[in-house]
């Protein structure tokens, strides 16, 4: 892969997301990567801003509530990873100065914080010369270097083998290389309408090979309507508008169509710890009851 071609190219074309401005600190570029896992950038963006002003250190949301981080949240979905976000605040307030730590190893350690998020951390927030893959990055591994449509199975240790190959050597290339294929994958080698036209690496194996089918079963499509993430949105979304615990019937009203259902998914925002159930049997979010 040309590497200096890619970054002639990213330094052209990337786009001017909010948390690539020269002044965002690690921790609020920890906070984005955290919202942008299973997200799009343009539902991010907007909120991202908000949590920049409203908790711009850590030790700001630390001093917040559960409830309130989770009100802030709204509909960027998952909501289990705005708990996780309050609880490593609270650690990095207590333990780490208010600062988020360099060294991935010591960022793995921290709540919430996968493998993906502390090497994106210690690459794009520290400039480190460490491999950072994602869905995105694989794809353009897959296409560009091994000659396939599709990555095959997640492989944390292959994966990062792979990147690892591609980084140049000094450190300062490697940080823009890896936003830089990322990039890519995001926004030109994407994965149903790939633009090839557009695409600054003329060694592509993909094209090359003359692009190939997928070899594989389909890609499944992740539906959300009808599915107990919807439900489980649905009950989110009384609690968030409400300011203190609501009965159990505002709860009922909005999922009628199979209550079993609905009784399943408010049972499994309860054992993840996102609600709360009073002594007099209100629901509240985490934090209120």
């Amino acid at each position: 892969m040309n590497s200096s071609a890619l970054i002639r190219w990213f330094e052209r074309e990337a786009r001017a997301l909010p948390w690539r401005r020269e002044d965002v600190t690690a921790w609020q570029i920890l906070m984005s990567e955290i919202m942008l896992q299973q997200t799009p950038v343009a539902r991010v963006a907007p909120v991202w801003e908000q949590w920049v002003q409203r908790w711009p250190v850590p030790s700001a949301m630390a001093a917040s509530s559960q409830a309130e981080v989770l009100r802030a949240w709204g509909k960027l979905g998952y909501p289990r990873r705005a708990l996780r976000l309050h609880e490593c605040a609270r650690v990095l307030a207590a333990e780490h100065g208010d600062s988020v730590p360099t060294d991935v190893d010591v960022l793995l350690g921290l709540p919430g914080i996968g493998a993906y998020t502390a090497r994106a951390v210690a690459c794009f927030a520290y400039g480190q010369r460490v491999p950072v893959v994602d869905i995105n990055v694989r794809r353009v591994i897959a296409r560009s270097v091994h000659g396939t449509a599709e990555p095959g199975n997640p492989s944390t240790t292959r994966d990062l083998a792979d990147a690892e190959q591609l980084l140049p050597r000094t450190r300062a290339r490697a940080a823009v290389f890896s936003a830089a294929l990322m990039e890519l994958g995001a926004t030109v080698c994407t994965a149903r309408t790939p633009d090839c036209a557009r695409c600054p690496l003329d060694d592509c194996a993909w094209v090359l090979a003359g692009r190939p089918e997928h070899a594989g079963p389909p890609r499944k499509v992740q539906k959300f309507v009808g599915t107990d993430r919807q439900v489980r949105g649905r009950l989110m979304d009384v609690l968030r508008e409400s300011r203190g615990p609501v009965e159990r019937v505002r709860l009922d009203q909005v999922w009628l169509t199979d209550t079993g259902q609905r009784d399943r998914a408010l049972h499994s925002l309860l054992v993840d710890g996102l609600v709360e159930q009073t002594e007099d049997g209100l629901f509240a979010l985490a934090g209120e009851g």
